[in-house]
C-alpha cells in the first residue's frame, strides 16, 4: 500500500511519534546545556579557572661573550634546566628559558604585600600621590607614567619581588642551602599570629586569607610563597654574615675614604639671611625682591662678623646666638660628614683644633660662625645584649576616663613584677647565656629580637633610647651582668653579653659588607625576569 493510500488515522500517529521524537531531541538537548550551564556556573563560582589561571611567567636569561669580545643575552641550562640558546663563531642569540608559570594566588600574594606596605608606608599622603585606595587600580593613571596605571605600578613591583625570590630560593637550592630550624620557627610564628588574627575576625583561615588576598588564595599557596619568602631572606642574611675582613682590609678601606667614617666635634652658629616676604592691601603674599633678598644676607654676614670679633674675644657661642633671634646654636658632637659649606670645611684635611671662621653658604641664605674641636675616629667598642622586654597589657579604660591612671599604674606594675619573676626565675635555672635567650623566645614582645634569643650585636652609643643605652655603656658593665630597664615601651629582663668591635671598625665592615652583599645579590638575581599573562585580569 503507497503513502498516498494510508488510513489517515495511520499517518496522524505516524507524525505523533515523528513530533515525539523531535521534541525528545529537543528537549534532551536543552536538558544536557542546562546541566553544562550549571557547570559552568559551579566551575566559576568555585574559582578553580581564576585559581588555575597563569597569572606571570618568570623567565632566566644570562650574559655569554662572544668569540669576537661582545656580550648577549643567553639563556642558563644550569639555573632553568634546559638551554635554547643558539650561537656561532661571530656572537650568540638566545631566547628566553621559561621557569616557570606562576598562578593568580601565587601572584595575588607577592601584589597585595606590595600593595598594602606601599600603603601604610605613606598613609599620610596616599592622596597626594594621586591614588584613591577606595577605586580600582586599572581605572587610576600612574603620575609620572601617564600611559600607566597604578596596578601597572604595583604588577612591576611584583614581578621584580618575585623574580628576585624564585632566584634566591634557586641559587640557595644549587647550594644545597636547606629549611633549617631557625626558618621554621619564623614560619611557625607568623602562623600563629594569622590563626590568630583569624580568630579575632571570627573567620577560618582560609576565609581570612581571601578577605586579605581575594578569593583564589588558599592556605597551600600562602604557606608555600611565604616558605620562599622566609627561605631567600634567611639565604640572603647567611652570606651576608659570612663577609668577614681582616684588620688590614678595614684599614685599607678607611684609609681610602676617612671622611666616611671620622666624626667631628664643633661649635657653630647657623646666621639666616633669607628676606621675609609680605603681605599687601589685600592680604595676599608678596614675594621678596633681587633687592631685599641681597640686604637681608648682607645684614647677616654682617651679624656674623660682628658675632666671631666677640668670640674672638673670648665670648661664647652659645650666648651670643641667644641675643639674635635670626641665630641657631649647635654644640655639635661626633658630626657626621655631608657635603654642605659647613661639613665641608670641617673635614678639610688642614683643620686644625682651635680654627674658627665665618662661612658664606649663599645657596641657603646663611652664615656660620663656627670653630672646630677635633676630628677622630670612634675607637670606644660596640657591645652585645640581649634583652626581654615585659610590655604593659593595654587597659580598658581610655585616656581621660575616671580612674584611666590608676589603671595605667596597675598596668605597669604588673608588667615590672613579671619582668622581675623571669629575672628570677632565671637566676634559680641553669642561669647561662643559653637558657636567657630561651627565656626571650618564650616571653619578649620585641619582634626584632625574640625569635633570636632576644640579641643586639655591635650596639653603638646613641642607637637604643636611653635608659637602655645607658645600662649597656655603663663603665662598670661586665659579661654576664643582668638588671631590669624601664623604658617608653616597658621592662627589659638585661643580660650583657660583652664588648665587640670599635665601632668605626663597625662602620668599615658595613661598608665593605653592603657592598659585597650588593654585588653578589645582583649576579645571583641577574636575568631573571617576569611576564603578565591573561590570569593577570583576576589579581587585585
Amino acid at each position: 500500500m503507497s503513502a498516498n493510500d494510508m488510513n489517515p488515522r495511520t499517518a496522524r500517529e505516524a507524525q505523533q511519534q515523528k513530533e515525539a521524537r523531535r521534541s525528545n531531541i529537543m528537549y534532551g538537548t536543552i536538558g544536557v546545556l542546562f546541566v553544562l550551564l550549571a557547570v559552568a556556573v559551579f566551575v566559576w563560582k568555585s574559582n578553580i579557572i581564576q585559581k588555575h589561571a597563569t597569572a606571570a611567567t618568570l623567565y632566566y636569561s644570562a650574559e655569554t661573550t662572544s668569540a669576537d669580545g661582545s656580550s648577549s643575552a643567553s639563556s642558563s641550562s644550569s639555573a632553568a634546566g634546559s638551554s635554547s640558546a643558539s650561537s656561532s663563531s661571530a656572537g650568540s642569540t638566545a631566547e628566553k628559558t621559561k621557569l616557570t608559570d606562576v598562578s593568580v594566588p601565587q601572584v595575588s600574594y607577592y601584589f597585595t604585600n606590595i600593595y598594602q606596605n606601599f600603603i601604610q608606608q605613606n598613609s599620610s599622603y596616599i592622596s597626594y600621590l594621586g591614588l584613591d585606595t577606595s577605586k580600582d587600580l586599572r581605572s587610576q593613571s600612574y603620575p609620572s607614567d601617564e600611559s600607566k596605571t597604578w596596578f601597572d605600578y604595583f604588577m612591576d613591583q611584583t614581578l621584580s619581588q618575585m623574580s628576585y625570590i624564585y632566584a634566591l630560593n634557586k641559587q640557595a637550592e644549587d647550594e644545597g642551602y636547606a629549611w633549617n630550624d631557625a626558618m621554621q620557627t619564623q614560619f611557625d610564628s607568623n602562623m600563629d599570629t594569622l590563626n590568630s588574627n583569624a580568630s579575632a575576625a571570627d573567620l577560618s583561615l582560609n576565609r581570612y586569607l581571601q578577605r586579605i588576598y581575594g578569593v583564589t588564595m588558599s592556605r597551600s599557596v600562602y604557606e608555600a610563597e611565604m616558605k620562599r619568602v622566609i627561605l631567600a631572606s634567611d639565604f640572603s642574611q647567611s652570606h651576608s654574615d659570612s663577609l668577614t675582613y681582616t684588620d688590614d682590609q678595614l684599614e685599607t678601606e678607611y684609609d681610602a675614604n676617612r671622611n666616611n667614617y671620622d666624626v667631628v666635634d664643633y661649635k657653630s652658629v647657623k646666621i639666616d639671611g633669607s628676606a621675609e616676604s609680605t603681605t599687601d592691601a589685600d592680604g595676599n603674599t608678596v614675594d621678596p625682591t633681587d633687592e631685599e633678598k641681597a640686604a637681608a644676607l648682607s645684614a647677616a654676614k654682617s651679624a656674623a662678623d660682628s658675632m666671631y670679633a666677640s668670640f674672638q674675644n673670648g665670648q661664647s657661642l652659645s650666648v651670643l646666638a641667644d641675643a639674635n633671634d635670626k641665630a641657631t646654636f649647635t654644640d655639635g658632637k661626633a658630626g657626621s660628614y655631608s657635603s654642605s659649606v659647613l661639613m665641608d670645611w670641617l673635614f678639610d684635611s688642614a683643620r686644625q683644633g682651635g680654627d674658627s671662621a665665618v662661612l658664606a653658604d649663599e645657596d641657603n641664605s646663611a652664615y656660620y660662625v663656627v670653630s672646630f674641636g677635633q676630628r677622630y675616629r670612634q675607637e670606644y667598642s660596640t657591645v652585645d645584649v640581649r634583652h626581654i622586654l615585659i610590655q604593659p597589657e593595654t587597659g580598658k579604660l581610655k585616656e581621660g576616663d575616671d580612674g584611666y591612671d590608676d589603671e595605667q599604674a596597675q598596668l605597669k606594675a604588673d608588667a615590672k613584677a613579671k619582668a622581675e619573676d623571669l629575672l628570677a626565675q632565671w637566676k634559680a635555672g641553669d642561669a647561662t647565656e643559653d637558657s636567657f635567650a630561651t627565656l626571650a623566645n618564650e616571653n619578649s614582645s620585641d619582634g626584632g629580637s625574640n625569635t633570636n634569643g632576644g640579641l643586639y650585636k655591635q650596639v653603638y652609643q646613641g642607637q637604643m633610647v636611653t635608659t637602655f643605652n645607658d645600662w649597656c655603656f655603663d663603665s662598670s658593665r661586665k659579661s654576664g651582668d643582668t638588671g631590669i630597664v624601664e623604658t617608653d615601651y616597658g621592662y627589659h629582663v638585661m643580660y650583657f653579653v660583652g664588648t665587640d668591635l670599635p665601632y668605626w671598625q663597625v662602620k668599615v665592615t658595613s661598608t665593605l659588607r653592603n657592598n659585597d652583599f650588593s654585588a653578589w645579590y645582583s649576579s645571583v638575581t641577574a636575568g631573571y625576569t617576569g611576564e603578565i599573562a591573561d590570569g593577570a585580569k583576576y589579581v587585585g
